[in-house]
């Protein structure tokens, strides 16, 4: 098990959270953690009675189960009381999350609009007002969190960009996870999550197993004997409004799902002058793009930008130079569905897709690729 807890946790958890049930029975143990293979970016522990104290950077909350009464020490944690209703969900690469272990009836409010969503699912939830739009993360409608109970809201690491609605929120008594699932280092660390919003709505099983059957496909690939050389090399990218061509920076998740794949992401660190930032994405010059991937196996055109193109004609449209490249000359252009980045539930088959690409498998049906023709 990827998180144990070890005696010297177990013990300290015992006097931070004072876990105790209705029946009075003092000083629980804890009976173990959950079992992560690949996020690190929270861990959970379980009490004995039923609590489960979740860590997430800094921060530590209860989730106390309702046949389960409160614990009088909770210093230092916040307490998330079951079950948890009219969620509010700012992250949007939870949303998908949520819908994955059909608890999207759970979330009532959102901090993204209709015309924000590439999931039909969620786009039309909002759409019907099932889930509400309440205004950008940094500005919400806070007497529509009031009206409707929110009673938990689940924010990106934005929110600490405008701290005082992370204080007015918990001013009204409603509780602010801070998602930490962009800074998993491995891709599926972030699909992972799943686990976590499945134990704080009660189908902690459904979303272990929806977890298990995702990643799979992906666990039975064999690519970690592929010599490097032998490996085929690809581009992601798309072409900016101004004429730019905007890529992954190496060492991103989509560059490290593309090495999982069997793949070999053709920039790195060398070849650019990476400004440091905490964007995943940079620009370059059109010069730079050719000198660096014009010989590239294969190129990917990220969609989810300015929406998805079908044939290779309509890339040189975008840029000219591009038809010098190997891979459009030798047709092994792909473009990705606009779904692939909110769809988180997806990386797994984002992986075995990518695979089908690198090892010329396309007879298989792709789920977030197309081949421009």
């Amino acid at each position: 098990m990827k998180h144990a807890v070890s005696f010297l946790t177990a013990v300290s958890l015992l006097f931070i959270t004072g876990c105790e049930e209705k029946k009075n029975v003092a000083s629980p143990d804890i009976m173990g953690s959950m079992d992560l293979k690949y996020a690190e970016q929270f861990t959970v522990d379980f009490c004995e009675n039923g609590c489960s104290v979740v860590t997430i950077g800094d921060d530590k909350f209860l989730i106390v189960p309702e046949d389960t009464a409160v614990p009088e020490d909770t210093e230092g944690m916040t307490v998330i009381k079951q079950p948890v209703e009219n969620i509010y969900v700012a992250a949007t690469s939870a949303m998908d999350l949520f819908d994955g272990i059909d608890k999207l009836g759970d979330v009532k409010m959102t901090s993204t609009a209709e015309n924000g969503w590439s999931l039909p699912h969620i786009r039309d939830a909002v759409a019907s007002g099932s889930i509400k739009y309440i205004g950008k993360y940094s500005s919400p409608d806070y007497e529509s969190l009031v009206a409707d109970k929110c009673g938990l809201a689940v924010e990106s690491t934005m929110i600490y960009h405008t701290p005082e609605v992370k204080e007015q929120l918990e001013s009204f008594d409603i509780p602010v996870l801070v998602e930490r699932s962009s800074y998993e280092t491995h891709p599926l660390g972030r699909m992972e999550w799943i686990k976590l919003y499945g134990l704080l709505t009660g189908d902690y099983g459904s979303a272990e197993q929806l977890f298990t059957e995702k990643t799979r496909a992906f666990e039975e690939l064999s690519v970690n004997d592929i010599p490097e050389y032998e490996r085929k090399t690809a581009a992601f990218f798309y072409i900016t409004s101004n004429g730019y061509v905007s890529i992954r920076k190496p060492g991103d998740y989509v560059s490290k799902m593309i090495d999982l794949a069997g793949g070999r992401y053709i920039f790195t660190a060398d070849d650019l002058n990476i400004d440091d930032n905490a964007l995943s994405t940079m620009n370059i010059q059109t010069e730079t793009f050719y000198d660096i991937a014009h010989d590239a196996d294969i190129l990917i055109y990220n969609s989810t930008v300015d929406g998805e193109l079908q044939s290779i004609d309509q890339l040189i449209e975008k840029s000219s130079v591009l038809a010098d490249f190997k891979a459009v000359k030798e047709g092994n252009v792909w473009c990705t569905g606009q779904n692939m980045f909110q769809q988180t539930t997806g990386a797994a088959d984002m992986i075995c897709d990518l695979n089908c690409v690198f090892t010329s498998n396309n007879d298989n049906e792709l789920t977030f690729l197309h081949r421009l023709q």
